[in-house]
């Protein structure tokens, strides 16, 4: 049985070298603000205070989350030989986040933006997986 919460989104990043904490809830502040009204984030339950970082060793929920972003990352990053290998992210899709079938607002956040970057036809497949 889980016990029940408090009703605020709590979240959570397994700790790795690289990424800034404090980034993260600085653009949480700058979506906040802005007066895009394409920006649906229910603020009341977001505890932006409580983002904390741990080791993955320290929950099986990091775990999976750790083999869910190995998945996409092994769609889109390509191999020694080249090659990206798409059907992990296929297999993965169906439990990805998504509104309405939008996928890269929702679910996936590819930053900078695909259309901003020179991706191989394989890369390109991926993305589309999700469009």
């Amino acid at each position: 049985m889980v016990p029940e919460g408090d009703g605020l989104v709590k979240i959570i990043f397994s700790r790795r070298g690289g990424l800034s904490y404090q980034d993260f809830k600085n653009y949480l502040q700058v979506l906040r603000n802005t007066l895009d009204d394409t920006v649906r984030i229910h603020w009341p339950v977001i505890d932006v205070d409580g983002i904390e970082a741990k080791d993955h060793s320290a929950s099986a929920g990091l775990q999976l989350a750790d083999i869910a972003a190995s998945a996409i990352t092994a769609g889109v990053e390509s191999d020694y030989f080249g090659n990206c290998e798409k059907r992990y992210a296929e297999i993965i899709k169906p439990v990805i986040y998504n509104r309405s079938n939008n996928y890269l607002s929702y679910g996936l956040k590819i930053v900078p933006r695909p259309e901003e970057m020179l991706l191989s036809d394989q890369q390109l497949t991926f993305i589309d997986l999700f469009k």
